[in-house]
């Protein structure tokens, strides 16, 4: 293995941080889509989020 050039090491570009961003992005909105799922479809339940804010029904 040699090492890079400046001209070489100029031309790489920072994709991974992207990938990884949309992945979490789209891990991230899955994980919430089944809980809110499963929060509206149960016929009883109650939920608290930050700030105080609870939610009950029957």
């Amino acid at each position: 293995m040699r090492k890079l050039t400046s001209e070489e090491a100029s031309t790489i570009k920072a994709g991974e941080l992207v990938t990884i961003a949309t992945v979490m992005a789209i891990l991230s909105i899955g994980v919430m889509i089944v809980i809110i799922y499963r929060l509206f479809r149960s016929n009883k339940g109650t939920a608290t989020i930050p700030g105080g804010f609870k939610f009950t029904w029957n």
